[in-house]
């Protein structure tokens, strides 16, 4: 049983089952040493111990592993623990290519030429390994939401050079896109994955099936009988040179059919070129009846029938005494065989028990309680939703309690996945766009609130989550809320002046924030050259984008020129001269 927390090979850590198949069931889990989540597909218990189908699983491996191409899934590991045979493959997130025609119908032209072109791409690469896919379907086709499509699920291709033998004559697929010589019972080829193209197309630009019915052996009968209806009469828009793809690809006789998936792949990359929109109506080569195999089926059965028509004369030439004998021998027999129906099941009737009620209980009590009475467990449990039955216990078994089985009865039992949806973690610190698309993913409604933050260290990155509504730990189901507060950064001027920012720090400060600096000069005693001595904006207000600031800086004050008083040397002379007169009288 497959539960989640489980290891497998002590590497890989089960989170939740993502898909089921009739072979294995896929699960989410993650990759404890290279840290990534990675799908892994393990084998049924209740066909692990089938030889046939352990190899044909391994075959999936083998076969899968060789392949890289970006539109095929890829391939990690493939291995065995404690009799869990499994393959871990590429993770992709997205939606099938069916779930998104239910959802939205036909398909735009582009994009169906778009997602075709990846889809033949991929096959191609398949069948240059020898390897035929056999299984085409939109459920098996990925899409991410870039628009890049993954093909998955080789769990029936096979290398052509295989020593194995397979069943060829066993119908697999799904019948809406079986090729006509698979629903006959007859062995794929590399055309039959062409056939299936052609299906899927179909169904991208119609938004519908070709071939219905009410089962299974009707739609096969179709298949094989019934031409593919015209595309171009159920939409307008579709030109002849795409219904031409469709036709030549969904003929009946393989001869029909395009060569190979390459040729197929380099008609609808030119399918809308202008010289080929309005091209005439593809018409067959050969005939679409031909069918040589039941001819030849025909022909096996007549020899058949006279090798027995020989056998009968032989046995007539016998004589009467061993007919005789052999009567007899045959009389007793069947007088035992009729004794031993009779008395052997009154001998080995195996005696019916109730299966008891489990609901509510855990794992370990429920499993422990079915098996005192005889009942075997099966080691594939199921997960299922439940609002009343909390994680992890039972809800239910299959088959359900009250009903009466005999004694060794496989149980599967019906285990709580708790309410849907997803739990919340942690997302404090990391960037809210990155979490809002994968919220949103699950269907959750991501909202954010801005919260004042002041970062004139610039410590505070942009758009990185500060809190979170709810806490972590909290499971929301579709449609519930998440509210995230982000950092609205505040920046402040700081006070110029008094902290003595130089020049060149203004401008890197005005940058950064996307501030429009003017400096003026002002000739200054009190204060050295290239001082802040004024700023117009109040330090502590807050600093708003394309907003102008305006910074006055100190500057050397010019000093007055000394003028000296102008001299006249002659009157200097002549008074000079009357006072030394003077002074001789």
């Amino acid at each position: 049983m497959i539960i989640r927390g489980q290891k497998i090979n002590d590497r890989y850590q089960i989170i939740r089952t993502i898909g089921e198949g009739g072979m294995a069931n896929v699960y989410l889990a993650r990759d404890l040493i290279l840290d990534r989540d990675v799908a892994v597909k393990i084998l049924r218990g209740d066909l692990a111990d089938d030889e046939k189908f352990v190899r044909r699983f391994q075959r999936e491996a083998i076969a899968a592993s060789s392949l890289s191409h970006p539109n095929i899934v890829e391939m990690y590991d493939v291995g065995e623990d404690d009799g869990k045979y499994y393959i871990v493959m590429e993770y992709v997130e997205g939606k099938t290519l069916k779930s998104l025609v239910k959802k939205r119908g036909a398909l735009t032209l582009p994009e169906v030429i778009d997602i075709m072109l990846q889809l033949t791409s991929a096959i191609a690469c398949a069948h240059d390994s020898n390897i035929i896919h056999r299984d085409i379907k939109p459920q098996n086709v990925l899409i991410k939401e870039d628009g890049i499509v993954k093909i998955t699920d080789f769990g029936i291709a096979m290398a052509l050079n295989s020593n194995e033998l397979t069943q060829t004559n066993s119908v697999m697929g799904s019948v809406h896109y079986l090729p006509p010589e698979q629903a006959n019972g007859k062995g794929a080829t590399f055309k039959s994955d062409i056939y299936s193209l052609g299906i899927v197309m179909f169904e991208l630009l119609t938004g519908e099936l070709p071939f219905k019915g009410d089962n299974a052996v009707e739609i096969a009968i179709k298949q094989m009988k019934n031409q593919i209806p015209s595309v171009c009469n159920i939409s307008d828009l579709i030109p002849q040179s795409v219904e031409n793809i469709i036709l030549k690809s969904c003929a009946k006789n393989p001869k029909n059919r395009y060569n190979n998936v390459r040729e197929m792949y380099a008609d609808i990359e030119s399918c809308l070129d202008e010289d080929r929109r309005n091209e005439k109506r593809h018409v067959y080569t050969y005939s679409e009846t031909e069918d040589l195999e039941e001819t030849k089926e025909l022909k096996n059965i007549k020899e058949l029938t006279s090798e027995l028509d020989e056998l009968e004369s032989l046995e007539d030439k016998k004589s009467n005494k061993v007919l005789i004998i052999v009567g007899i021998i045959i009389a007793v027999l069947i007088i035992l065989f009729t004794v031993f129906l009779i008395l052997f099941p009154k001998m080995n009737k195996i005696k019916e028990i109730t299966v008891p009620d489990v609901s509510n209980l855990s794992v370990v009590e429920a499993e422990r309680k079915l098996k005192d009475l005889g009942f075997v467990i099966n080691e594939q449990s199921e997960e299922q939703e439940s609002e009343t039955v909390e994680e992890g216990y039972v809800i239910k078994t299959n088959p359900s309690g009250g009903v009466s089985r005999k004694k060794g009865t496989v149980v599967t039992l019906i285990i709580s996945s708790g309410v849907g949806g997803v739990t919340l973690e942690n997302y404090v610190g990391l960037n809210y766009f990155e979490i809002k698309g994968k919220l949103e993913a699950y269907g959750l409604k991501v909202v954010q609130e801005l919260k004042d933050i002041e970062d004139n260290d610039g410590k505070i990155v942009e758009n990185q989550i500060l809190e979170q509504r709810p806490i972590a730990g909290t499971k929301l189901v579709e449609g519930d809320t998440v509210t995230f507060i982000l950092p609205n950064l505040v920046v402040k001027y700081p006070d110029f002046v008094a902290d003595q920012w130089t020049k060149e720090a203004i401008e890197n400060f005005c940058k950064e924030y996307g501030v429009v600096v003017q400096f003026d000069e002002e000739e200054t005693d009190s204060y050295e050259p290239g001082t802040v001595i004024r700023q117009d904006r109040v330090a502590g207000t807050r600093v708003q984008k394309g907003y102008p600031l305006k910074i006055t800086l100190a500057k050397e004050k010019k000093k007055e020129p000394v003028v000296e008083p102008d001299v006249d040397v002659d009157s200097d002379t002549s008074s000079d001269s009357l006072a030394g007169n003077e002074n001789e009288r």
